[in-house]
């Protein structure tokens, strides 16, 4: 990690602004193709806060294939397997159907998840310069949104200055910088969406004393919110004595005073939590019995949701909170960031290095932009349905729902959808298989055993060939990596085109394969003239 210098001017291929799991993460892509990558961070110092603590099914078998899941499985808050939730109903989400190797959420804190990205990230070579904040964002010739180019050339790029002088040269800049982002304020770029109308609090706490409705160990999210004397909060035990409370009132509807009061920022209502009021809530809902301690990183926030209209505006791009928000239930947040980062990652590399076919680095935003407008959709469900107080139609609607979640094939649906398992990708194609992502299936190459995501580990593309009919001279272009193997339990094609993220590109049934169809499908990729 480096600290912000003095003021000079620096050159880069990417600059990427924040350091959260989704700027950490796309770091990590970019220098695993040699990328030089230079991230900005406003913060001196990482928070380390619990927020953000699961990471989803899919989430976890992405970061499996770079070899990053693996640190953060010692620091999971708890072993015990807790299946996933839907509105916090009082059913548990099975993913076992998906056929994964992950099928329970893991609860990791968001602060470590930073702390092994970012080891990665600079062991790969970016540069990450904490206590730098945007100041300024200005973008020259190049190619605009949709692929457009200015002047006929695909020269130009980004300048960015820092509050302390720091001038950035860069051919592409990525805003990972939150909900407030402060470059698609400097862009004048709109936000739309729903503004919030109810206001909550997150803080991470230690406890003096605890009566007997505090939960001692994690468990489904529905054992652990209670409702008492106007308020609802959720205590989740991390181990040590720690805890994430969340709270907020029952007997009022809080609107927010402004766009930015719904990101959290200034307003009414925002002023900075006090311990007298943590306390208060807390011996509301648990009782005289129990009385806060230590109170680390509290802070407040909304359930507005909104997301920008294009995730490209130039030679600027925009992943994760940046470009959307949404009420927090279903721990969505972490995983479409981190999601977003894979996906644009490999584009974004090919872009830069040259090797990208028209048409590729904006397919980020064709295939990203419909993800995170599902999850805002199915979030705002979950706001409903998770009413603080419910009573009536949201009563009974909550009643319905948590019998059809009973129902085998209704739960793997809303599993999918949550984990993030279901997601295919609108790619061209008529195999059953293209768009979706690849099971971690068991494979055997000439070397031995090996498993299907050990083969993503370069952030290559791998063209899998599972019937032994490739020709051995078949010339594939860079970063596509050919492997022979066979899957006992077989993953439904004989010849798989997986790109980097994990999704096929192209599959087929028939082998030997028709070589102008196959070389078609890798030119989707990477050129391959």
């Amino acid at each position: 990690m480096d600290d912000a210098g003095t003021a000079g001017t620096v050159e880069t291929d990417v600059v990427v602004v924040g350091a959260g799991p989704t700027g950490l993460m796309l770091a990590c892509e970019l220098t695993l193709a040699g990328v030089r990558t230079l991230v900005l961070e406003k913060s001196p110092h990482r928070i380390e806060q619990v927020k953000g603590g699961g990471i989803q099914p899919r989430s976890a078998e992405l970061l499996e294939s770079r070899g990053l899941l693996e640190p953060l499985l010692t620091s999971s808050a708890s072993s015990v397997p807790t299946g996933g939730h839907f509105a916090g109903l009082p059913v548990p989400l099975d993913c076992s159907p998906w056929r994964t190797r992950h099928p329970f959420p893991l609860s990791c804190p968001q602060w470590r998840v930073e702390e092994v990205l970012e080891e990665r990230a600079v062991a790969g070579g970016a540069r990450v310069l904490r206590g730098s904040a945007v100041r300024a964002v200005e973008q020259d010739g190049g190619e605009r949104e949709g692929g457009e180019r200015q002047g006929g050339v695909r020269d130009g790029g980004v300048t960015v200055v820092s509050a302390d002088g720091l001038r950035v040269r860069a051919r592409y800049m990525v805003a990972c910088d939150g909900a407030h982002s402060t470059v698609r304020k400097l862009l004048g770029l709109p936000f739309p969406g729903r503004p919030g109308t109810r206001r909550a609090v997150l803080a991470d706490i230690r406890l003096a004393t605890a009566s007997d409705s505090v939960p001692r160990e994690l468990g489904h999210m529905s054992t652990l919110t209670r409702r008492a004397g106007g308020y609802w909060a959720m205590l989740v035990p991390l181990g040590e004595g720690r805890y994430r409370l969340t709270y907020g009132r029952t007997d009022t509807t809080d609107r927010t005073g402004s766009d930015d009061a719904d990101l959290g920022g200034a307003g009414d209502g925002d002023a900075p939590v006090t311990r007298e009021e943590i306390g208060t809530a807390l011996r509301a809902v648990y009782g005289d019995g129990t009385t806060l301690g230590e109170v680390h990183n509290p802070s407040r926030f909304t359930d507005a949701t909104r997301q920008l209209e294009h995730y490209r505006a130039g030679r600027v791009l925009f992943a994760g909170d940046a470009a959307h928000i949404h009420p927090p239930l279903g721990g969505q947040g972490l995983n479409l960031g981190l999601q977003d980062a894979f996906n644009l990652g490999w584009k974004l590399a090919a872009e830069v290095q040259g090797r990208a076919p028209h048409g590729l680095l904006d397919s980020y935003h064709h295939e990203r932009h419909p993800v995170a407008a599902g999850v805002l959709h199915h979030t705002s469900a979950q706001r409903l349905l998770a009413d603080p107080d419910p009573s009536g139609d949201v009563a009974a609607l909550r009643d319905i729902v948590v019998d059809l979640l009973r129902l085998p094939d209704a739960n793997r649906h809303i599993a999918g959808l949550v984990s993030g398992l279901s997601l295919r990708y609108p790619l061209p194609g008529d195999h059953p298989l293209t768009g979706h992502r690849v099971p971690d299936a068991g494979l055997v190459t000439g070397t031995g055993p090996t498993r299907l995501s050990s083969l993503l580990g370069s952030g290559h593309a791998v063209l899998l060939d599972l019937a032994g009919t490739l020709p051995d001279g078949l010339r594939l272009p860079p970063r596509v990596d050919l492997v022979r193997a066979t899957c006992p339990d077989g993953l439904g094609a004989a010849v798989l085109l997986v790109r980097p993220d994990g999704y096929v590109s192209w599959a087929s049934d028939r082998a030997p394969v028709a070589g102008d169809t196959l070389l078609s499908a890798i030119g989707r990729l990477a050129r391959t003239g």
